[in-house]
């Protein structure tokens, strides 16, 4: 097994980013001590148009609502989306975020922040499902292995967007008689107040699946009121993402993302894990303790991964 990684110095001074589609958080950390958190709106994402000017403005809103300056030289560690798809705007990014704030700076992409944060840069499978579903494993020679994350049209099987489709795709059938009667269908119509305007209400945000995965809510309410279609949709989103675990090859997950706050889905992953011999463990960390620790400790066995500067 790879040994855990050294600390870092406990006396520099740290920045860690978690930099989402939805919001951006970042956590002031001095000699191992907490000095403040801030939470400012998200980015679209580094390999969209613009993506590291609208990142760099996320990060430069959430520092300026700590209530205290970063001191000189602080190191900066930024979990993002798209870092390794977009390779060019990272750099730019880091340059950009140098330049303002005057400390190294290392990206890595959001899925594997989470993951040095949950085991501590140890090895194991990270399960991330939120709007996405994507899995990062470390085994105990450093390797790492990624499965699904393909993202709405090819992959992310299981995650928020695949079960607010399913679900709507329910509702439809449902309609036209194609298919079981659902809750989901008052819910589906709830959305526009006619089914007519749904093709128009998932694509008008210019991001489907997000808009789509706005609707896993309502299917996992429905299947923990026993809605049978919106249960049968649910244990087939558990499946997938046991599946996708199970295909790491690793015995210990750790689950995270938005899907994992609800307590009746996060039930039914655990169950569908168990399935395959798999055993769900609790974070050490969240994504910024990961950040954190990219920004000062250069062993972990995906060093190659993260862009510095």
């Amino acid at each position: 097994m790879t040994a855990r990684p050294a600390a870092a110095s406990t006396a520099a001074s740290v920045l860690a980013v978690d930099l989402g589609k939805t919001s951006c958080r970042v956590r002031l950390t001095q000699g191992g001590r907490m000095l403040g958190e801030a939470t400012a709106h998200g980015a679209p994402g580094l390999a969209e148009a613009d993506g590291a000017q609208l990142s760099f403005r996320a990060i430069a809103e959430a520092v300026g609502r700590l209530e205290q300056p970063l001191p000189t030289g602080t190191a900066v560690g930024i979990g993002a989306a798209g870092s390794e798809a977009a390779p060019a705007a990272a750099r730019r990014l880091i340059e950009l975020v140098r330049e303002r704030f005057d400390g190294p700076v290392a990206i890595i992409n959001d899925a594997l922040a989470a993951h040095a944060g949950a085991f501590e840069g140890a090895p194991g499978t990270m399960l991330i499902a939120g709007t996405g579903a994507v899995v990062f494993a470390v085994d105990g020679s450093g390797a790492v292995a990624q499965v699904d994350g393909w993202g709405p049209w090819l992959g992310d099987e299981g995650s928020g967007q695949w079960l607010g489709r399913h679900g709507l795709v329910a509702a439809l059938r449902a309609h036209d008689g194609r298919g079981p009667r659902t809750a989901l269908l008052a819910d589906a119509t709830a959305l526009t107040g006619a089914l007519a305007s749904l093709p128009h209400w998932v694509s008008e945000s210019g991001t489907p699946a997000r808009q789509l995965g706005t609707f896993a809510p309502a299917v996992i309410d429905r299947a923990a009121e026993g809605d049978a279609v919106a249960v049968e949709i649910l244990e087939r989103a558990a499946a997938h993402l046991a599946d996708t675990c199970a295909a790491a090859g690793l015995p210990t997950v750790c689950v995270a993302g938005g899907l994992a706050s609800h307590p009746f889905f996060a039930a039914r992953v655990r169950a569908a894990l168990d399935a395959h011999g798999l055993r769900e463990t609790a974070p050490k960390g969240d994504p910024l303790a990961g950040a954190a620790l990219i920004a000062l400790e250069r062993s972990l066995p995906y060093e190659e991964r993260i862009t510095r500067g």
